[in-house]
């Protein structure tokens, strides 16, 4: 089969899945058409019209391949020649043991290689309801906020209503205009890369007469009312707004996001503060700071009253203030098979955080896996999952078969998601821990090579 015989295969969504699952299709040699709707039409999250914008944190979270799982979905998705990773390692900004980038030149860069590939078409339009039936082969990555036309489209087609959930966004306050004579950096015990030399976070403390009047001030505030149809949507429990988290108890905040523990006050060294609202660079020129789990549902009016109560702050500027948006996800196990096909059409492929998966990284994988599957097919071969002893195997099991369908959730990466490992330690006991971690993520680079190897061959 020639290249010219190929036809393209289509892919709804422009964002980090989208944009992955295209790349991959091309690099396999499938022509591919993303299909991305803004900016002719806008979400109530997005600010631009760029492909793979984030709009939450700047976050790709930890980048330790060696013990912690989305460190290890990192590591696989480099190996597998992903431009999610290379797009972010590029513009990578100073986050500690984190990979956090300047959300701008991030989202730029991903833009140019996708329209400087010549097997890839970029339609900016948005594909309302299902897609037409000579489209044999279709990519639904239209994420968490899936316009509603296609929503209900997918709804009536696989006989199963959409699940939803809602996901917050943190403010980003510019650094000028941050206090330094009371904040100050550094990285939590220390813990940072070379080049931040363990100074990564902005760092603003509170006593405890200071951290109770902050909880009592934002269980009281003003919030943005839900709609009627929303008000039983449940959020991401890994991404609560800041408030709910208080309702919890009144220390829920200083054992969370606002923990003072591994952080000392060189203006105030003898006293540990109570709790400390820690800031992260979010773009790489290191004039925005990302106010870490400030994702809030209070109106803009109450955000900066309230935020500027926090010692550092009280003369803060902000890039951006906090919201909620409504995220929508499909039962995946109970509709898709194993290759990410919808059973009721198997023509449509689904990626991204559409399928249930949560987190930049992970809907960038799944669409990486599912480019490779569609690219696998359209070639003429059946598509070969990876092992689900491997990061993105485990991802790919768990919104396939691994989880309950009746209770399915959105769920990040982690090792509670892998099979057991196998071995003890140098005393003959059972791996736990930090070795237990280690144990997994070295089978997992040897399953995934192996499985990166396999793919190639059967290419061949």
């Amino acid at each position: 089969m020639t290249e010219k015989k190929l036809k393209s295969v289509h892919v709804i969504g422009g964002g980090l899945a989208g944009s992955e699952a295209a790349w991959q299709l091309a690099r396999a040699g499938v022509p591919v058409v993303v299909h991305e709707m803004r900016p002719e039409r806008g979400t109530d999250a997005h600010r631009t019209g760029g492909l793979a914008e984030l709009v939450c944190s700047n976050s790709f979270r930890s980048d330790d391949a060696e013990t912690n799982a989305v460190g290890l979905l990192h590591e696989e998705m480099r190996r597998a020649g992903s431009l999610i990773m290379a797009a972010a390692d590029k513009h990578r900004v100073p986050a500690g043991s984190a990979l956090a980038v300047d959300r701008d030149g991030f989202s730029a860069e991903v833009g140019r290689a996708l329209e400087a590939e010549p097997r890839i078409g970029i339609e900016r339009r948005e594909v309302r309801g299902l897609p037409p039936g000579d489209w044999d082969s279709v990519i639904v990555a239209t994420g968490p906020l899936t316009s509603p036309a296609l929503a209900g489209a997918v709804a009536e087609l696989s006989g199963e209503e959409n699940l939803a959930f809602f996901d917050a966004i943190a403010p980003i306050v510019t650094k000028d205009s941050i206090d330094f004579t009371k904040a100050w950096f550094q990285s939590r015990y220390d813990r940072g890369d070379e080049e931040g030399g363990g100074k990564d976070y902005i760092n603003c403390p509170m006593d405890q007469g200071q951290y109770d009047a902050f909880i009592k001030a934002l269980l009281a505030a003003d919030k943005v009312p839900f709609k009627d149809w929303e008000k039983d949507t449940p959020y991401f429990e890994a991404c609560l707004p800041i408030e709910v988290m208080a309702e919890r108890g009144p220390r829920t905040l200083s054992f969370g996001p606002m923990k003072p523990v591994g952080l000392t006050n060189p203006h105030d060294p003898q006293n540990k503060p109570a709790a400390v609202v820690q800031l992260r660079q979010d773009n790489a020129l290191g004039t925005l700071y990302n106010m870490v789990g400030f994702q809030t549902k209070m109106t803009h009016g109450e955000q900066k009253r309230l935020f500027t109560t926090i010692p550092g702050l009280q003369g803060a500027e902000f890039a951006r203030l906090g919201g909620v948006h409504r995220n929508t996800f499909i039962n995946s196990p109970k509709l898709l098979d194993g290759t990410l096909r919808l059973k009721a059409r198997p023509a449509l492929r689904f990626a991204g955080q559409i399928t249930g998966c949560e987190g930049y990284v992970e809907s960038a994988a799944v669409g990486l896996m599912t480019g490779r599957f569609a690219a696998t097919e359209r070639l003429g071969r059946n598509p070969l999952p990876p092992p689900p002893t491997t990061a993105m195997g485990a991802i790919l099991n768990h919104i396939t078969a691994g989880a309950d369908a009746e209770t399915f959730q959105p769920m990040n990466v982690n090792f509670g998601l892998f099979p057991p490992v196998e071995g003890t330690d140098e005393r003959g006991k059972r791996l736990r821990g930090r070795k237990r971690k280690q144990a997994m993520s070295a089978r997992a680079l040897r399953d995934f090579d192996a499985w990166l190897t396999e793919t190639a061959q059967a290419a061949e």
